[in-house]
């Protein structure tokens, strides 16, 4: 069976950055299940994966255009102090989530100065061009409640 729309696909992987600095991996833990085409994973693996099936390697890099998006300086801005109100110390490294006009939105604390604090709301993966080992180890049809819900449900997936 191949990797294609409504299908579980389950994976194991690696992925680092350009530079080969190692940001996530599989190794170790439990291999990765996603629902394929439903926004899971990032747009150029999946796009990578369609029409590969079980026992399937492949090495692909993954632009930022299709990963996490390119790094963009508008989503970095200077608040007050004040607006972090019941947080006993903000430091550089804390993350929040914040309401945005899209929605909910991560943020990270990248400098507290005098009364201002500088966050960052670029994912942190923004601009950095990824670098995927993937081996498939399992295709299989997904459940009419998975399509439903819009991700797999079971062993590597959600639970609910």
């Amino acid at each position: 069976m191949q990797i294609e729309k409504n299908k579980v696909a389950i994976i194991e992987y690696t992925v680092k950055s350009a530079e080969g600095q190692m940001i996530d991996t599989s190794e170790g833990t439990e291999p990765l299940a996603f629902l394929c085409g439903f926004h899971n994973i990032v747009p150029g693996l999946e796009s990578a994966l369609m029409g590969k099936v079980a026992g399937d390697q492949l090495n692909v890099a993954i632009s930022p255009d299709d990963a996490y998006g390119q790094y963009n300086e508008e989503f970095v801005k200077e608040v007050p102090l004040t607006a972090f109100q019941g947080v006993d110390k903000v430091e550089a490294g804390m993350q929040f989530h914040a309401e945005s006009p899209n929605g909910p939105q991560l943020i990270t604390v990248t400098k507290v100065e005098n009364e201002m604090v500088t966050v960052d709301g670029n994912h942190p993966l923004a601009g950095i061009e990824l670098h995927f080992d993937v081996t498939i180890k399992e295709v299989r049809a997904a459940s009419e409640e998975e399509i439903a819900h819009g991700h797999v449900h079971g062993e590597g997936g959600h639970h609910h």
